[in-house]
């Protein structure tokens, strides 16, 4: 019997090590505990909490990259670059550079392709609006918003951006219009993301109150999506467990 078990831990070793490695590139590292002293139940549940949502959405093989082969990527688009700097592969290069926080780089790079017939292409105006954020470039980030903004009739095509461009106003002292943004977008796309950052929001104001009934509902919320929802949102469901947990009332 015991021989039994002690082969099922030697088999179990590899993927212990992998979900170690994955949640420390991930920044999961509560979990850790559990991983190293209940290796066999604790790899058995992260596979199901962390991996599994991943595999299933289609981002575990390009997650993995990412992790565990960050240059990788990076190299490919450079080749690409040096047979044709054309503004396709430009931009996939700016891409890679941002996936691994290269941002001033990244940022570059597009700034470079926004010239003759593509001085005012909507998705290079994207790409720097998104980079410009993600470097906290928050002004410079909302100058390019709402220049795409100007080209889109004032709507924003994804609701993730609308969060990004509410979230730069908050970067940037605009409290006010940011908070009606994060409550709009709560209340029209319904986003537990954008509840999770509304909880930031207030908290750094000081309204830990309301703040808590925010990551509450967060909490609360999810249990009432479907399965691939709750994965989908469950990094804001933990996040908000945590923010709950560290905010007084």
């Amino acid at each position: 019997m015991f021989g039994y078990w002690n082969d099922y831990y030697y088999i179990a070793i590899p993927f212990q090590i992998l979900a170690i490695i994955h949640a420390l590139k991930t920044g999961r590292r509560q979990w850790l505990y559990l991983l190293i002293f209940i290796p066999i139940i604790g790899t058995v549940i992260y596979f199901f909490s962390e991996l599994l949502p991943e595999i299933s959405s289609g981002t575990f093989f390009s997650n993995l990259q990412k992790y565990f082969f960050p240059n990788q990527k990076i190299r490919e688009w450079e080749r690409k670059v040096q047979i044709s700097d054309n503004i396709t592969n430009k931009l996939g290069l700016s891409n890679a550079y941002a996936e691994q926080k290269h941002y001033e780089k990244a940022i570059e790079l597009s700034l470079s392709c926004l010239k003759g017939l593509y001085s005012d292409d909507p998705a290079i105006l994207l790409q720097l609006a998104r980079q410009y954020f993600y470097n906290e470039q928050y002004a410079e980030s909302l100058a390019y918003f709402d220049q795409l903004n100007l080209k889109n009739g004032h709507r924003f095509n994804m609701s993730e951006d609308e969060l990004l461009y509410v979230r730069a106003e908050e970067g940037v002292g605009q409290y006010e219009s940011a908070e009606n943004g994060y409550q709009r977008i709560i209340r029209i796309h319904h986003s537990l993301e954008a509840r999770y950052y509304y909880g930031l929001f207030l908290k750094k104001q000081q309204r830990n109150a309301e703040a808590r009934e925010q990551f509450q509902a967060v909490r609360d919320e999810i249990k009432l999506l479907p399965r691939y929802l709750r994965r989908r949102n469950a990094t804001w469901s933990r996040r908000a467990l945590r923010e709950l947990m560290s905010t007084k009332s």
